[in-house]
């Protein structure tokens, strides 16, 4: 398109003349990526199809939002991630959350539980409660949810590979308190594929791993309608070291092989597609990320409606839950990453999401206390209820810069999907490594910049200061770890074994076969099966996944 005139005499006169006496700041202004950002968006930079490409909020593509009303009509989720220790001391942080305006709940489980151990493991020494809480059977389940009404509360479940073993035990304390697993309502991640390129918390192989996906769609869909069957996860990829466009492509490209895999073993588009939700990092750059929620919304209704062919509309809507960027925290001057935080909620807010957590300011250093929690949590009830930014709908829609650079997000992210699916699909990617590279050099530049000063960080490579106090810390107590292994081997004592024996039993056949796992899995974990036993089952059918490195 070429350049109007008006905006020709702008650059040779007022310009040039400004330039000329106040140089500006860098010679090039560039994001996380590389990619150069202009210094004037104007109509020129925006697509002759704007309103094609807006459209209007709740309609297709839905890059002004999801529904008509967007939080003119409800706020998001509050969610504040938590869990550590015991079942117990996580309780009662969920009820003290909860107390203090929380609207749903998002549980952190310890690492032996993300990797499929009991607490008696040899591989769980030293860990146990350490980075969240300790689930080995239902009667831990029983304790983290103990007068937590399950059909009122919303909870999101960070859980990957043994994603199917704690949804069913999370069914089960539902129907101990009454509750019908038609009302259960959440979110479980369920995304193994971004585990084997940002995380690490898988156990078994891609083809397995898929399966129990896909019956977990099938069978939530037959049993727990209102519960969304996965998290599709840009954000550890992000906190990996991705740029913007990665986020988007990377998560985007998962999603479609998820969609592809449960079309495969024949369930029904427009039934599973409903209840898939992502999840997204917000980081610190405030109009990029706002431009990349807008752009993820619309490429994942265009990739619904174009590759695949959902009708239904719920299909075609990208849902997703936000969390403030846990890299961009500094263990110095952790006041700062008040501010950090209340940009990247800002920009969540801003760019649509329907479900938010905001990072305490001591997370660099450990886990959060009480009074770090309530600060993190307060910023979203002030962004709610005095910013303003919530009663009128996709305020930055019409910028200049925002619509173009939604543009170039979206056509970098497509231009990737592609290329992934060229070289075999998403699967093959991660076996040769391609989207890891991608990952690890976008990280290496994003730091080079930092430590050659280019990038400045607050209180890390400018602005320093002489720091004498350390912060208040919440450490959890080895007697942890005794506790939950002399509780773990009290409900082994008392469950009925040999009803055990047999049902695990009964799941290992089933692995051996092409039966929907979950519900199997399901009786298991109602005799108080633990974590541990129904894992090392599936261990033994399908394997374990090793890394490529």
């Amino acid at each position: 398109m070429a350049k109007h005139p008006k905006l020709a005499e702008w650059e040779e006169n007022e310009l040039a003349k400004s330039l000329s006496r106040f140089p500006e700041r860098k010679a090039k202004f560039t994001n996380h990526g590389g990619d150069e950002i202009p210094r004037l968006a104007t109509p020129e930079t925006i697509d002759e199809h704007y309103l094609d490409n807006l459209g209007f909020p709740g309609q297709y593509p839905y890059t002004r939002g999801v529904q008509p009303t967007m939080h003119r009509g409800r706020l998001w989720t509050m969610r504040q991630y938590a869990g550590f220790s015991s079942a117990a001391e996580s309780n009662k942080r969920y009820r003290y959350l909860l107390d203090q305006g929380t609207t749903g709940l998002s549980v952190a489980f310890d690492l032996p539980t993300q990797i499929g151990y009991d607490s008696d493991d040899q591989m769980s020494i030293g860990e146990v409660g350490k980075v969240g809480v300790a689930i080995d059977s239902l009667a831990d389940m029983e304790t983290l949810f103990d007068q937590i009404p399950l059909d009122k509360v919303s909870t999101s479940m960070t859980i990957n590979s043994p994603a199917a073993v704690l949804l069913a035990m999370y069914v089960a304390v539902g129907e101990k308190q009454g509750v019908a697993p038609k009302d259960i309502q959440g979110t479980i991640q369920n995304d193994i594929l971004k585990e084997y390129v940002a995380r690490g918390t898988y156990i078994f192989p891609p083809k397995p791993s898929l399966r129990l996906i896909t019956n977990i769609f099938q069978w939530c869909g037959q049993n727990t309608p209102a519960f969304n069957t996965i998290s599709i996860s840009g954000y550890h990829i992000r906190e990996a070291g991705s740029t913007a466009a990665q986020e988007v492509a990377f998560t985007l490209a998962n999603g479609c092989t998820y969609v592809q895999t449960a079309l495969d073993a024949g369930l029904e588009l427009d039934v599973f597609a409903r209840r898939l939700a992502f999840f997204f990092n917000a980081s610190s750059d405030l109009l990029e990320e706002v431009a990349k929620f807008r752009a993820a919304r619309r490429l994942w209704a265009r990739l619904m409606k174009e590759r695949f062919g959902a009708k239904n509309k719920a299909s075609l809507m990208l849902r997703f839950h936000t969390q403030t960027a846990g890299n961009t925290l500094t263990a110095q001057q952790i006041d700062n990453n008040i501010v950090r935080v209340t940009i990247q909620a800002l920009a969540a807010v801003l760019g649509g999401t329907q479900s938010l957590h905001t990072n305490s300011k001591d997370e660099a250093h450990s886990l959060p206390t009480e009074e770090s929690v309530r600060t993190a949590l307060r910023t979203q009830q002030v962004l709610a209820h005095e910013s303003g930014v919530v009663d009128t709908i996709d305020p930055l829609a019409g910028s200049y810069y925002i619509e173009s650079l939604t543009d170039k997000i979206e056509r970098d992210a497509l231009a990737l999907i592609d290329k992934i699916e060229e070289s075999g699909g998403v699967v093959k990617c991660i076996e040769d490594g391609f989207i890891q590279r991608q990952i690890e050099n976008a990280a290496y530049q994003y730091q080079m910049e930092i430590e050659r000063g280019e990038r400045i960080i607050v209180g890390v490579n400018k602005f320093q200061i002489q720091e004498e106090k350390k912060p208040p810390l919440l450490r959890v107590a080895p007697e942890v770890e005794e506790s939950q292994i002399a509780k773990l081997t009290e409900v082994k004592n008392n469950r009925n074994n040999e009803q055990v024996a047999s049902l695990l039993t009964r799941l290992e056949t089933a692995a051996q076969g092409d039966d929907n796992l979950m519900p199997f899995i399901y009786d298991c974990v109602k005799e108080y099966a633990t974590l541990g036993e129904i894992c090392n089952v599936l261990r033994k059918v399908f394997g374990e996944y090793k890394d490529r490195g």
